[in-house]
């Protein structure tokens, strides 16, 4: 296949790309490096089926251009914003990116003619629901975020694309995916935090909140499961592990794998942020019918995280 990655220098996008190559499928990767990583793409650049585009999603010429020579059987949007902590100090960002951003890359593929989208949302979108592990058709109750607002918007505009010109929308709800590659998120900010000053770490909220994480390998094999299903139309999937870590215990495993003991200073209340849900857990039931189900077990995706924040420091410059 040819496959059209947005935010292919990224976290996950680079390593989606090195899964579509590995498999034999063409790439294009398109990102405007904001925060994707010429480190990311090493591997991938060494391919002849790998082809990089510079520029920015929220232009249409230029990702219609793009999508026009590479001819895509699918499009995996991956580029966003994912900034959740800081959405209320910058609040055109996460429509920019994320909303608007989505409809540029739907309006490309129709002119191209290309149908088939992959798409990460989040479980964020979900706000504070009373039911865990929360299933795909839970209500929706009231958004607590602005990046999950403008997920929940993308969702809509993949949803609507799909009915109005026949495509294929599949959507994932993700927990925060962990493993190589990672640069953003609580795990990282706590090895940096501790790198600095291995004496003290500052943890934002009580240390209770109660998360479900998941290892970047297991979210692209649930992509595959999903590509290679995938029916016309939309659909949505949450993906996740089945077990949860609080923070303390998230604190325990990193101080442990870098050898330090720190004194905790926890900042109170419920959650890290405005915005911050203090439980996430989604119901997997409907991905895991498809035959997938997680290889890495929490503790290990913390651990795997850390090593390799370790072994790349130029990351934390």
């Amino acid at each position: 296949m040819n496959l059209f990655v947005t935010g292919g220098a990224g976290f996950i996008g680079s390593t989606f790309c090195d899964s579509a190559l590995s498999r034999g499928h063409a790439v294009t990767c398109f990102d405007d490096f904001s925060t994707g990583k010429e480190l990311f793409l090493a591997e991938a650049g060494r391919s002849d089926r790998f082809r990089l585009v510079r520029a920015d999603i929220r232009d249409l010429p230029q990702i219609h251009g793009a999508m026009e020579a590479a001819r895509p059987d699918w499009v995996a949007h991956f580029a966003a914003n994912a900034d959740v902590r800081r959405g209320t100090e910058r609040t055109r960002r996460d429509l920019e990116i994320n909303t608007i951003g989505t409809w540029t890359v739907l309006e490309a593929m129709r002119l191209a003619g290309a149908s088939r989208l992959l798409f990460t949302s989040t479980g964020s979108v979900y706000g504070e629901p009373a039911v865990f592990p929360t299933p795909e058709d839970a209500p929706f109750p009231e958004q607590t975020s602005l990046y999950g607002a403008s997920k929940l918007a993308g969702e809509g505009l993949v949803s609507a694309y799909s009915h109005g010109f026949g495509m294929t929308g599949v959507v994932f709800r993700l927990v925060s995916v962990l493993g190589p590659r990672y640069t953003h998120g609580h795990v990282f900010d706590f090895v940096r935090g501790l790198r600095r000053d291995p004496t003290r770490l500052d943890v934002l909220g009580d240390g209770n909140q109660t998360k479900s994480y998941l290892h970047v390998q297991d979210l692209i094999a649930g992509f595959w499961t999903a590509i290679e299903r995938a029916r016309p139309g939309p659909s949505v999937y949450n993906i996740g592990h089945d077990d949860t870590l609080i923070v303390r215990e998230s604190v325990r495993i990193i101080c442990a794998k870098l050898g330090v003991s720190p004194d905790v200073v926890y900042g109170g209340g419920t959650r890290g942020w405005v915005g911050d849900s203090p439980r996430i857990q989604l119901d997997t039931r409907k991905i895991r019918a498809l035959g997938w189900a997680p290889r890495h077990g929490l503790p290990e995706a913390v651990s795997d995280t850390v090593e390799y924040l370790l072994a790349n420091p130029e990351l934390f410059g």
